[in-house]
């Protein structure tokens, strides 16, 4: 199929897909007009490479990751429990920290709203 049904079906922009080629994580055959042509395997490599974009992982992990996006990594493959891991663990420390930057906002906020009731009150 060409481009723009691969991109539909997959619910992505034609340039997401260009933009998974460029970055080396597919290699997409080639129609004798020079149009790209994706195969069923093509769409669900495709498909995995956007889910883990969608859960935070850049172009640069998801490549170390290659041997999860073919069919033959579909299930388990070496590296994506550890990689997954990781990408948790990073997740789990962000939020640790907007949290705590979170609190440290509702504690000056209260001081703020404190100190205008105070002088409201005068």
């Amino acid at each position: 199929m060409q481009a723009m049904e691969a991109a539909e079906r997959l619910g992505i922009t034609q340039r997401m897909l260009r933009h998974y080629e460029k970055e080396g994580l597919m290699e997409v055959r080639r129609a004798p007009n020079g149009y790209r042509r994706y195969s069923d395997a093509d769409l669900r490599r495709a498909g995995r490479i956007r889910d883990f974009i969608e859960t935070g992982f850049s172009t640069r992990e998801i490549r170390a990751m290659s041997a999860c996006l073919s069919d033959d990594g579909s299930g388990p493959c070496e590296g994506g429990v550890v990689k997954l891991t990781e990408k948790l663990e990073h997740i789990d420390r962000l939020r640790a920290e907007l949290d705590e930057r979170r609190g440290a906002v509702l504690d000056r906020l209260a001081t703020l709203r404190n100190g205008l009731s105070t002088l409201s009150g005068h």
